[in-house]
């Protein structure tokens, strides 16, 4: 099962990356989280604490790793057939909820675009984990699809847009859907975060109603997932929560799919 969730900043996908990770380790599936926003803090969603998450290096940002990689020896020329699985064993960290991290950084298009050496390291990891591994792969992804890329998008089972019912949040989650279609994506399932009432969820439905978007689940407002956040703690240790509850729900239904 490989899934990328993917919306507006602010509307909470981190956290419904990091539910899913750990419904897919709960149900006995080892599972790999990708952390690809460009302001990472999976971390702290799936349990570390701001200490060690500062310690992570990202895969763009290590050097040394880098260089090893894909250095010739020649300014401005890159080797770009190099293997990746040490990069899984060595720099994925594992979190108390037992979901692997991988800190990527930056991610640029896997397609097309630069072709500096950090990204075609990001590139061929990204490729590996969602194209090779026999393992649940989670992906929390800035706003927008390019940096999945016309070569593996059709390899990920599902994109998950999520959304709240402000407008400028529910028409970036339309871009999204057009990017991803237009990349080859088929699986595009809207996700309506923070619902505080019938109203919001109107809304929500409504918009993927016009716009041919397939709407897959609500997740209810909820302070307690606001507290946990003002503490420093994850909610997802407690499945009292509902929308913690709603989110291991998502992971029964994307699993139960025929994706």
């Amino acid at each position: 099962m490989k899934i990328a969730v993917s919306g507006k900043g602010g509307v909470g996908k981190t956290l419904i990356a990091g539910g899913l990770a750990r419904g897919f380790v709960t149900r006995g599936i080892k599972t790999i989280a990708i952390d690809a926003d460009s302001s990472p803090n999976l971390g702290l969603t799936l349990g570390l604490t701001p200490e060690q998450t500062r310690k992570i290096v990202p895969i763009s940002e290590n050097k040394q790793l880098v260089e090893s990689k894909t250095s010739t020896g020649y300014s401005g020329v890159y080797n770009l057939n190099f293997s990746v699985d040490d990069i899984v064993r060595q720099y994925s960290v594992p979190t108390p909820l037992g979901v692997n991290l991988i800190v990527m950084g930056t991610v640029y298009s896997m397609g097309a675009g630069c072709m500096c050496a950090p990204n075609a390291v990001i590139r061929a990891l990204l490729r590996y984990l969602v194209v090779e591994q026999n393992e649940a792969v989670v992906m929390d992804l800035e706003a927008g699809v390019e940096h999945i890329g016309r070569g593996t998008a059709r390899q990920v089972d599902a994109l998950l847009i999520v959304a709240d019912s402000n407008l400028k949040s529910l028409e970036i989650a339309k871009h999204i859907h057009d990017l991803a279609s237009a990349a080859g994506m088929n699986q595009l399932f809207l996700v309506g975060n923070r619902v505080m009432n019938d109203a919001q969820k109107d809304a929500i439905q409504s918009f993927a109603d016009r716009n041919g978007i397939a709407l897959l689940s609500f997740v209810p407002f909820d302070p307690k997932i606001i507290e946990a956040d003002m503490l420093g703690e994850t909610p997802l240790k407690n499945k009292e929560i509902p929308a913690v509850r709603t989110i291991d729900n998502i992971c029964e239904l994307l699993l139960n799919k025929p994706l």
